[in-house]
């Protein structure tokens, strides 16, 4: 994996139904509203940003937040028709943008039409087969005739039977009909550790026979995330190991955590050497990073490290302005907000932010060592951390501070060479001997470029 696209991309991740200001529930009878052009505003900002991949979540028909489908096959009347997404397509691809889909195939909502089918006519419905668990002889939570499989005791979300060769056909030119009318990029798959790998097998072979470059990526939790993203099945997965530690590291004044993740997954004979893994510090699913960090002077030296450690690198929309939001435990509302572009960028709560994101992003796409380069440890102690990424002939460094107080760490680059700040226009270090002492300023960090 690389030479392939992803590793030079840097996503920003749109809720489009939370974004867009959508109705909480869809009616089914309402005439489409294109809310997706709401988007359209957001794409100059994006690309300022330096962003040059969009990650769109749910945008098909759906009953409520998009994970419960109702139909694959057109665009969710809350945002729009097909052709609000087409045009939203277009203009991302006509900017160079990279674009990719979320894919929710492991369970629909009970409006999805052949499940509604099966709720009318019972046994006597041809589409029994489509799900998992179907059973006459028990009732639903719902009071329905039969019992099947939910998600995680979700009843709204109809577990379904992938392994039936209809459902697997009517998944698949779902997919094909993205590829064609919304000349997509790739997936992003809803709960792929969740899914039969038989299934993603199948399914992988589908895509790149579309798109041969399409990339893949799955949402993984736990566990080993090469059981998803390998050969015969997805490139990538999410990085939750990485997210937790990118917060965590920062609220315990240990850097110890993040090191050891970052040694475990991409350090020499690391497990992901070659997956370029999705790392992100939050998303629709989770509290804003905002809400995790107990310091806000933290947002800094956390997303120096979220744009320079390996992986393809995704930003969650707002979050770039330190936007809070938090979960309850019936509600994800707070994480996906309407957001006004305008009002937000001259309200921010962090203003700064921004402007830091922006010049990383620039940082990372010049420096192709940042990219796809090989990872190495230089230093880490509770509250300062460093480390090297070399490619071919060029290596960067990248050191942190989390503290209130101006640190001094001492590195040993692995090439000799003058040390230009990219972060700190102007800084620069010389190196006499074998290692070199760098100070580093409260809350902040340093990327390296060494001269050759």
């Amino acid at each position: 994996m690389k030479d392939h696209w992803a590793w030079q991309t840097v996503f920003y991740h749109i809720y489009p139904l939370g974004l867009c200001g959508a109705p909480e529930r869809n009616d089914f009878s309402a005439r489409p509203e294109p809310r997706l052009d709401r988007i359209l505003g957001w794409l100059d900002h994006i690309q300022d940003l330096g962003a040059n991949g969009l990650y769109l979540g749910p945008v098909f028909e759906s009953t409520a937040h998009g994970y419960d489908t109702a139909d694959y096959y057109h665009v969710d009347r809350r945002l729009g028709d097909d052709g609000t997404l087409k045009n939203l397509a277009r203009e991302v691809k006509a900017r160079g943008m990279r674009l990719i889909l979320d894919g929710v195939f492991h369970h629909v909502g009970r409006d999805f039409w052949a499940f509604r089918d099966v709720l009318e006519h019972g046994r006597d419905s041809r589409f029994t087969g489509w799900f998992s668990g179907l059973d006459f002889n028990r009732r639903s939570p719902y009071k329905d005739p039969f019992a099947y499989e939910g998600w995680h005791g979700h009843y709204d979300l109809v577990k379904l039977n992938l392994d039936h060769p209809e459902v697997k056909g009517h998944l698949f030119e779902a997919v094909a009909t993205w590829f064609r009318e919304f000349d997509i990029d790739g997936l992003r798959l809803d709960a792929a550790d969740f899914l039969d790998h038989g299934f993603l097998r199948d399914l992988a072979s589908f895509c790149r026979g579309m798109k041969p470059d399409c990339w893949l990526m799955g949402e993984a939790v736990g566990g080993d995330y090469r059981r998803l993203a390998n050969d015969q099945m997805l490139d990538a997965t999410t990085n939750y190991e990485c997210y937790k530690g990118l917060y965590s590291s920062h609220n315990d004044d240990n850097y110890f955590e993040i090191s050891y993740s970052l040694e475990r997954q991409f350090g020499k004979g690391g497990l992901y050497r070659d997956l370029p893994l999705y790392a992100f510090a939050d998303n629709h699913d989770v509290n804003r990073v905002a809400s995790s960090l107990e310091n806000p002077a933290h947002l800094y030296p956390l997303h120096i490290l979220l744009l320079t450690m390996p992986g393809v690198p995704s930003i969650y929309y707002g979050s770039e302005w330190g936007l809070a939001g938090k979960r309850t435990r019936t509600s994800d509302r707070e994480l996906r907000p309407a957001l006004d572009l305008a009002a937000l960028s001259k309200n921010a709560p962090q203003p700064d932010l921004v402007r830091t994101i922006k010049r990383l992003m620039g940082i990372r796409k010049k420096n192709p060592a940042l990219q796809k380069g090989d990872y190495r440890k230089l230093h880490v102690q509770k509250e300062t951390f460093a480390f090297g990424r070399r490619l071919g002939d060029q290596e960067v460094v990248v050191a942190v501070n989390s503290t209130a107080e101006t640190r001094r760490i001492l590195i040993e680059p692995s090439r000799s060479g003058r040390l230009i700040d990219l972060l700190n226009p102007g800084a620069s270090f010389a190196r006499s001997g074998r290692k070199i002492s760098l100070p580093l300023n409260p809350y902040w960090g340093r990327v390296l470029l060494i001269e050759s």
